[in-house]
């Protein structure tokens, strides 16, 4: 089992920046995947930035450029740090952990970009 607790989330003006942060424990040598997914509402969650254990980044065509994901693997930590915020930014972003075996998701942080 792994868990995830994220931090980090709030309001934010368009434009601004935010730095969500994502602490792991538990079953963390099986992990071999972390990112950073959002959902916003009334649409499907969907996966914006994973970094693997090997240093491989991938992220989303809506946030390349602007986001940012990183590991502190000293403290089990993933972040996403989040530039020119745009207001359809405006989701629950959740950590995501992936195993051989499952996917695990945090609780959810919510991001709000509004002036």
């Amino acid at each position: 089992q792994v868990q995830l607790v994220e931090s980090g989330g709030g309001l934010v003006q368009p434009g601004g920046s935010l730095r969500l942060s994502c602490a792991a424990s538990g079953s963390i040598f099986d992990i071999y995947a972390m990112g950073w997914g959002r959902q916003a509402p009334g649409k499907q969650r969907e996966l914006v930035a994973r970094i693997t254990n090997g240093g491989s980044l991938n992220y989303a065509d809506s946030v390349k450029g602007r986001f940012t994901i990183s590991r502190d693997n000293a403290k089990n930590t993933v972040y996403l740090q989040m530039n020119s915020l745009k207001p359809e930014g405006t989701a629950v972003y959740y950590c995501n952990a992936a195993t051989v075996t499952h996917a695990y998701w945090g609780q959810g942080t919510q991001v709000t970009v509004s002036s």
